[in-house]
């Protein structure tokens, strides 16, 4: 034991009987907390917390037993494949990123390809939803009729996935409404979102650091349908669905509401919601310990906001309340004026990719695998 009542990356490792990469995954999905000692290198974990951990048994079938290679998330920094996130959104765009988790390969790559019938058939059929459809709405319509359309879409070796992927979220951002332009995805996508000049820097940067988050719970569903050897528009279906919540990606709509009653007046906006619910829209993790660094990296794109800044002000002696990424998202939505529900938009079709990528890795295990035993 490295000091009293701690232990190592690798003593966790084999007390729970499982390679340090999974101790890894295990703190950043929450299971584990991992902390520093001064003078030492590496993380510590409580003794006490590894042994409740290990007292759970892991039975076949658990989601602690899901092993990824595409995501790390530790000491408040997030990974894709090695990659830091924020490095890779400050260099490349969402395409290149997307082919990155799928492949592992590291390239600049074409815009998403898209067929003008597939576009004009998704909007015949979203025509027929109400004006207040939200923009997820018109997505998980997209993807089911893309699905019907694709007689191939059973075909789930790699050399087929990637192709059908790549265009799916080309038509995805293409076919919402709005008027339809070329270049990056970035570009393709802003005209949907607000009518304001393009600043398609910032939401290629966001759609990157969007692209995977791990096992959060959209992707876990994702792994399952994957797991039952769903198809592409399956998997994607099965993880838009489990993000229509607002604890997932519903969480930006909420952050945004939230800075817009703050631009009245911050402080009350704060008091009643501490009153309310206790917790605040856009602020704190349940895995980030101190930062976001997706939100840092969103918001050194972005203006300074007044408002943002407030409310950091009035929480400053919060460490744990730290801005989010949805936080940032919001922060984005408003400074451009975009549509209350880009935020979900932008998580969806970003997070498509990484759907993505864990399918892929995912049709490599046994099928059926996640079923608890009782």
């Amino acid at each position: 034991m490295g000091d009293e009542g701690f232990l190592t990356t690798a003593e966790v490792a084999r007390r729970l009987g499982v390679k340090a990469e999974t101790v890894y995954a295990y703190a950043s999905r929450g299971l584990l907390t991992s902390v520093r000692r001064p003078g030492r290198r590496g993380s510590l974990f409580a003794a006490e917390e590894v042994d409740r951990l290990a007292g759970r048994g892991r039975e076949p079938g658990v989601v602690e037993g899901i092993r990824t290679r595409l995501t790390r998330i530790t000491d408040d920094e997030v990974y894709f494949r090695g990659q830091r996130a924020a490095d890779l959104a400050g260099e490349w765009g969402l395409e290149s990123v997307a082919h990155f988790l799928w492949t592992g390969e590291l390239a600049d790559r074409p815009g998403f390809p898209v067929s003008s019938d597939d576009v004009e058939l998704v909007r015949s059929a979203t025509s027929a939803l109400p004006g207040t459809a939200r923009l997820t709405d018109h997505l998980r319509v997209a993807v089911a009729v893309l699905g019907a359309a694709d007689p191939l879409r059973f075909d789930l070796a790699p050399e087929a996935v990637r192709p059908a992927a790549e265009r799916l979220i080309g038509v995805l951002a293409d076919a919402l409404p709005g008027r339809t332009t070329h270049g990056t995805l970035g570009e393709r996508l802003w005209p949907k979102l607000t009518s304001r000049r393009p600043e398609p820097r910032v939401l290629d940067a966001a759609l990157v650091l969007l692209a995977d988050h791990g096992l959060a719970v959209s992707t876990v569903a994702a792994r399952v349908a994957a797991s039952a050897r769903a198809n592409l528009y399956a998997v994607v279906s099965a993880g838009l669905g489990a993000m229509d919540g607002h604890y997932h990606g519903g969480a930006s709509t909420l952050a945004y509401r939230f800075l817009s009653e703050a631009r009245e007046n911050p402080v009350e906006a704060l008091s009643e919601r501490l009153r309310a619910t206790g917790g605040i829209p856009g602020f704190g993790h349940r895995i980030y310990q101190r930062r976001d660094p997706r939100a840092d990296a969103l918001f050194a794109l972005l203006p300074e906001n007044p408002v943002v800044g407030l409310l950091r002000d009035q929480l400053s002696g919060r460490p744990d309340l730290f801005p989010n990424v949805d936080l940032a998202l919001a922060a984005m939505m408003h400074t451009y004026d975009m549509r209350p529900d880009a935020g979900e938009a932008v998580f969806a079709i970003a997070r498509t990719a990484g759907w993505v990528a864990h399918a892929l890795e995912e049709y490599h295990e046994p099928g059926l695998r996640f079923r608890v035993l009782t």
